[in-house]
């Protein structure tokens, strides 16, 4: 069955969107909090994350076998059922992520701790490296698992999304959701033994 995209954004449903936010999609107890930098106009102007076309979230979160179909942004609500969640790095809509400052950054990481501590999913998917280094301080981390958890939160590390990501295709971006999957689904395994 084919979907039918919702209708584009209109310049001014997108110059509207500029400054706004978007609710989480996020319930306790997830298995995967996956968290953006922050909305672009475009998830302003739908209430939808990811929303942009041409945005590899949705696909690679299929490829990477997360879920049974390619899901849209206007199914987002889905994710929970799948023990999914989306939330931002900073919640600010923006054109651009270079509109947001070191201070938001930061506080955005505090704010995303506390987040993080409250619902406690089982693994936070920061995606996009220049975010996570100015949000939490680590100007060296890379791409996979890190080192540090957030109370028992592991903490994961992988490519942003953004079509204009040049570093990475779409089946590099699905290979590294892929790899925190196989971790999660080998370490419950492990813990079921």
């Amino acid at each position: 069955m084919t979907r039918t995209p919702p209708p584009r954004p209109t310049a001014e449903q997108l110059a509207a969107a500029q400054d706004t936010t978007i609710p989480d999609v996020a319930a306790p107890g997830l298995r995967v909090l996956f968290c953006g930098i922050n909305p672009g106009l475009w998830s302003g102007a739908t209430g939808r994350h990811f929303a942009r076309p041409g945005n590899r979230f949705w696909p690679a979160l299929h490829r990477s076998g997360f879920t049974p179909r390619q899901l849209g942004p206007e199914e987002q609500d889905e994710l929970l059922a799948l023990g999914l969640g989306i939330t931002n790095v900073v919640g600010r809509t923006t054109a651009k992520a270079a509109e947001l400052s070191a201070e938001e950054y930061r506080a955005g990481g505090q704010a995303l701790v506390e987040r993080v501590l409250r619902l406690r999913p089982r693994a936070l998917a920061v995606l996009g490296i220049g975010a996570y280094r100015a949000a939490f301080g680590r100007p060296g981390a890379a791409v996979g698992r890190q080192p540090e958890s957030i109370g028992d939160t592991e903490v994961w590390l992988l490519p942003n999304p953004s079509g204009l990501n040049a570093h990475y295709t779409l089946d590099g971006i699905a290979a590294e959701f892929r790899a925190l999957r196989e971790h999660l689904e080998d370490d419950g395994a492990s813990a079921a033994q």
